[in-house]
């Protein structure tokens, strides 16, 4: 009895092992190749740059400010690091350039020392906003409680009649 018990035990043991091994498979897949939105949470790559004035958008270069390929995260867009212990935080993406390119976030930092050791990085990030439209935005906790059946309305621009041609010209 004791030995008919120990192996259904092991059995199923070895059947959960298998199973919870690959279990975390199909997230990582999906992390790889999911389109940014908002509240996605998504695999990317950094690294540092430290020159320049102005940005892409026009402001003055500082801490925070991140730059990206605008076919994946346009300017505009909010991003929270959490996966760098030093680094991480809320970034805003006011930049472009032609060496940041696909899934690469390209963080900007005052010393060029610092740049240079941080390297290049796998780094998880979460879109907060997706470009300068404030109504893409991961909702907020009250948002999801209080609203969360129903959809924002969207916004369209009031029709004008055209105006009446004549044949007669």
């Amino acid at each position: 009895m004791t030995a008919t018990a120990v192996g259904a035990f092991l059995a199923a043991y070895d059947v959960t092992i298998l199973d919870s091994k690959y279990a975390t498979w199909p997230g990582a897949q999906r992390e790889a190749t999911a389109a940014p939105s908002p509240g996605a949470r998504l695999s990317f790559q950094a690294t540092a740059y430290c020159k320049g004035i102005t940005t892409s958008a026009g402001t003055p270069v500082q801490a925070g400010v991140a730059a990206a390929d605008p076919a994946v995260l346009p300017v505009g867009s909010v991003i929270q690091l959490d996966s760098v212990p030093r680094y991480g935080g809320i970034y805003t993406v006011l930049d472009t350039g032609p060496s940041v390119q696909g899934r690469l976030v390209d963080l900007y930092m005052w010393s060029c020392i610092e740049a240079l050791a941080f390297g290049r990085q796998d780094v998880r990030l979460t879109v907060l906003r997706l470009g300068w439209n404030p109504n893409a935005t991961t909702p907020s906790l009250l948002d999801r409680l209080f609203r969360g059946s129903e959809r924002p309305e969207q916004s369209t621009l009031p029709s004008r009649p055209l105006p009446q041609v004549s044949g007669d010209n």
